[in-house]
């Protein structure tokens, strides 16, 4: 839903965290840690204990001391959790954004992360699946068969999983082939003509042998009606498949083998229209049309499809061996994504926007070696080594359309048709500018290594007192490049030296007031690029750091245990691979060189290499560096389990980057915070109901942004980040008619937050984003394992737009995405 801006002040936000927090603590002598598992109908209704791997060894998750949560396969089937962007429904700090293509894809934990938009801009939260790093979001969001469980890890985790998980991690472990023969067959059919297929199955190929094999099909149409001349958008079309093998010779030794490769090829995804500024009506003189400020109509105007074709394969190899007294581990990976895409970016049914392409294709190769101790011992060790190698190749294409020439006519007054005369007559050049095809033809890539060793140590004062610490050293080095080649003559015109041709004293060229041709600069969408690397720009970054881990942790009983950390993280430089690339103002002072007083000299416009209109901004953003100190008590009982985490966490240089209408602006923020309180509750009054709630409160930041595209923002809370994310569930078991039977529903809530950082903007809008999403099912089970449940999320058909940005090349209007609908379905599943 939208609701007006809202007032409340981060004092009054943070003085409620705070009092929630001493009500938690007060708690904390009853509590018990939260479990994130459903048990099966036969089991007891006491809460069982989860075995997690967060640490890369085995812990409960009760005795991990860090903050955690845990979602089992009982509960993604119960809440039908298809992928990773349904999880954020059950893992409040999680928040996951469907951006303008299946690709794009952001993943968020405690307002922190980022990823989206340019495959030269690492995420900041590391998705791990079976302990393989997946760098990019078009490889970490397919339908996965077979999962076991999902842990996703708060705060920063650099110092056992790298460079890429300064604000924490996502790991799906999925289950090992087995020994007995069996497996699961599920189908779903749902509205929108939804189908979706899942089939699994184990056994042993020899004594020492054991496979499996799983597939997905995904299929569903559009939610959103084309009514222009593509077909319907935010469909679903996936499938996938998935080999495991497992070898075990002996009791200390295991091998396991997995590959992998999944298809996405949808038409996605749809933007609406939100503020319908000026050029609306512009749009609409030229024939096009739009959903005027109706983006909940679910209806849009494109004239061609948004596309979206994204193959992934990979391979991987494990192997553990017990040597006694330590234990090996080698895991070896390779995968491949490759990207094609195809936007209507303007988002109406005026050809403005011929083309807007994309083509990424990224090889990545993991190495990582750990040994570790297996004794009982008061110390406990592990060692180990990550290599990571990964060549991003991207081709891009950005064409004008049939309209555009027309669109910036009407935008300029009808001055092009004067330029054109001017600079050879409108015989000779005539329609020279705004052509149809017209645009950019780009290249962008890099290559990147890094290496780190790690290490952690466990000094066990006794049996309730453990001191860990742990460290790690990262070296990162990334080549990268970037060149354009430019169609569009009237974005390389020097409208300073056109003034000047046409008589306008030199001193004053530079002033709209004498120069008139100056008006026409917001039309220069697609300025001239300068190639890197060149004489002044290396194209190179190499970064190192040191992040390193220290925790105390005290079981209270054996029941409650405490915890205080603190932790430091790292993310490398990212590059901005993309048209949007700038040189930095150190290396380039932009002005015509028909000025007077000409520009001041730089060293690229020394080494020659200047070009009309050429601007400035970044080739990359710097390292980010992240630090989180946090205090943490979990408990649990036989029926009730509790969760706590106090954060005060912070990322100096955070990297973001912000679409301003024509293009990406990424930079690092001085210094972002966030301070919160995390909750986890589980609770089972009686044997057949199971309660759970899981909660964020928090207090985001910008303590220091001066340089962002909307100016200096410190002080400002980040926009798209609620104070409040809180995730309740009930679920009540029965018998019906002996079959296990169960019910099962859940409330999604988050507080309303800003669209935009933009003060501007976010005044255009007007509104804020709020989410409270219901989701139910039910279903039961026979003795035979034939189950049949009844779903649907979203059940109140609420409506917000997920993410907001300034419509392209149309200054005045917002266009936003709309959230998913109700959906409904029926799966029915069969183990054996």
């Amino acid at each position: 839903m939208f609701t007006v801006n809202s007032t409340k002040g981060r004092a009054s936000g943070l003085k409620a965290m705070l009092c929630l927090g001493a009500g938690i603590t007060a708690l904390s002598s009853i509590a018990a840690p939260a479990i994130a598992q459903e048990e099966t109908q036969d089991e007891s209704r006491t809460l069982q204990t989860v075995t997690i791997t967060a640490t890369k060894r085995e812990q409960t998750l009760q005795d991990v001391p860090i903050a955690v949560s845990v979602v089992d396969d009982a509960t993604i089937e119960r809440a039908v959790i298809v992928d990773l962007n349904d999880l954020q429904s059950i893992v409040p700090s999680l928040s996951v954004g469907q951006l303008q293509s299946s690709a794009n894809t952001n993943f968020v934990i405690r307002g922190f992360g980022n990823g989206a938009n340019n495959a030269g801009i690492e995420p900041s939260v590391g998705v791990f699946i079976d302990g393989v790093y997946r760098s990019r979001s078009g490889s970490q969001i397919s339908d996965l068969p077979n999962i076991e469980r999902v842990e996703v890890l708060r705060g920063p985790q650099s110092t056992l999983f790298g460079k890429n998980a300064s604000a924490g991690v996502i790991s799906v472990v999925t289950k090992k082939p087995q020994y007995e023969f069996g497996g699961v067959v599920d189908a779903t059919v749902s509205n929108y003509n939804g189908y979706r297929l899942n089939g699994y199955v184990t056994g042993p190929i020899t004594e020492n042998l054991a496979g499996a094999i799983g597939a997905t099909y995904n299929k569903r149409d559009g939610y959103v009606e084309d009514l222009g001349a593509g077909p319907d958008q935010n469909e679903r079309n996936r499938y996938g498949i998935r080999g495991d093998l497992l070898f075990e010779p002996n009791e200390n030794m295991s091998f396991r083998l997995m590959a992998d490769y999944d298809v996405i090829d949808e038409v996605c995804c749809a933007a609406g229209n939100v503020i319908n500024g000026p050029t609306g009506a512009v749009i609409q003189a030229l024939g096009g049309n739009l959903s005027a400020e109706d983006p909940f109509s679910y209806d849009v105007y494109y004239n061609y499809g948004s596309t979206n074709k994204i193959d992934n394969s990979g391979t991987s190899f494990q192997a553990d061996i017990d040597l006694g007294e330590v234990q090996l581990t080698s895991i070896t990976a390779y995968r491949n994504s490759k990207l094609d895409t195809n936007q209507d970016s303007d988002f109406t049914s005026a050809d403005l926007i011929g083309r807007n392409a994309n083509q990424t294709d990224i090889d990545t190769f993991t190495q990582e070696f750990r040994i570790s101790s297996t004794g009982n011992g008061p110390i406990d060790w592990m060692l180990g080594a990550f290599y990571f190698d990964e060549s991003v190749d991207i081709k891009n294409q950005f064409y004008y359309g049939a309209d555009f020439r027309g669109y910036a006519d009407v935008l300029s007054a009808n001055n092009l048709a004067t330029v054109e005369f001017l600079l050879g007559g409108a015989p000779a050049i005539g329609n020279l500018f705004g052509l149809e095809g017209q645009g950019l033809t780009e290249s962008f890539g890099q290559d990147n290594t890094s290496k780190s060793i790690f290490g952690t140590t466990d000094i066990h004062f006794n049996d309730r007192t453990t001191l860990t610490l742990g460290v790690n050293y990262t070296d990162d080095e990334k080549d990268a490049y970037g060149s354009i080649v430019n169609t569009d003559a009237f974005s390389a015109l020097d409208l300073v030296a056109l003034g000047v041709a046409a008589g306008v004293p030199a001193p004053v060229a530079n002033n709209p007031t004498f120069n008139p041709f100056l008006a026409l600069a917001p039309l220069q969408f697609l300025p001239p690029f300068l190639t890197f690397p060149n004489a002044v720009e290396d194209g190179q970054s190499h970064d190192n750091d040191l992040t390193y881990t220290a925790r105390f942790a005290f079981d209270v009983s054996d029941n409650i245990n405490t915890y205080v950390s603190y932790a430091t993280g790292f993310k490398a430089t990212s590059w901005n691979l993309s048209r949007d690339s700038r040189p930095f103002p150190a290396d380039f002072i932009p002005g015509s060189s028909a000025s007077v007083p000409a520009p001041a000299s730089s060293p690229i416009r020394t080494a020659g290499l200047a070009l009309p209109n050429l601007t400035t901004g970044t080739r990359y953003a710097g390292p980010e560096e992240a630090a989180v100190l946090e205090a943490g008590v979990k408990a649990q009982f036989d029926r009730f389990a509790f969760n706590l985490a106090l954060f005060d966490q912070k990322i100096s240089g955070f990297q973001s980057n912000v679409f301003t209408g024509t293009g990406f602006a990424l930079a690092n923020a001085g210094k972002q915070s966030n301070t919160g309180i995390e909750v986890d509750m589980t609770w089972t009054p009686v044997d057949a109901l199971l309660l759970s709630f899981a909660g964020t409160f928090q207090d985001p930041l910008y303590d220091e942004f001066k340089a962002s595209s909307s100016g200096d923002i410190s002080g400002q809370q980040p926009s798209g980040i609620s104070e409040t994310i809180t995730s309740t569930a009930a679920t009540y078991f029965f018998k019906m008619r002996g079959l296990d039977s169960f019910v099962r529903a859940d409330w999604q809530y988050e507080s309303p937050t800003a669209y935009f950082d933009s003060p501007a903007n976010q005044a255009l809008i007007g509104m804020e984003r709020e989410v409270s999403l219901i989701n139910a099912s039910a279903g039961f089970e026979t003795e035979n394992g034939l189950a049949v449940t009844l779903w649907a999320r979203n059940i109140a058909d609420e409506e917000y737009v997920t993410v907001a940005f300034p419509s392209v090349a149309q200054a005045g209007s917002i266009s936003g995405y709309p959230n998913q609908p109700r959906t409904f379905g029926v799966t029915v599943r069969k183990r054996f």
